[in-house]
């Protein structure tokens, strides 16, 4: 069950162990028992996460406001990098074109209609 936090009018912020399905019914207060809301207070806490997923999400938080640079970009992806090395490329993909202009893929899923 998650942690939620509350925050009661008198006698300040509290927590407490709910289930997700009543995660916005207001609590009572432990010390004087009056009903508070639930509030978010602080930020939720990563430290059960793997720290390779946890740099993941750093990296996406980085990127969303300042994206990298070509040369940061360049600077952290080497030769033989696996997301984006030019050593293995896919086969070109085989086409055919009618008389009217068609494209046709003799290889693609033939239930599928080509634009």
């Amino acid at each position: 069950m998650p942690v939620y936090e509350y925050l009661c009018n008198d006698c300040g912020p509290f927590t407490d162990m709910r289930p997700m399905a009543e995660c916005d019914d207001p609590q009572d207060c432990p010390r004087c028992g009056a009903e508070s809301p639930r509030v978010i207070l602080t930020a939720p806490a990563f430290f059960c996460m793997p720290s390779d997923k946890r740099r993941a999400i750093a990296t996406n938080e980085r990127s969303a406001q300042a994206p990298k640079s070509l040369a940061e970009y360049k600077a952290s992806h080497g030769p033989g990098c696996g997301c984006c090395s030019t050593t293995k490329k896919k086969p070109a993909r085989l086409m055919t074109k009618t008389k009217s202009g068609a494209k046709g893929f003799p290889t693609a899923r033939p239930w599928m209609i080509s634009h």
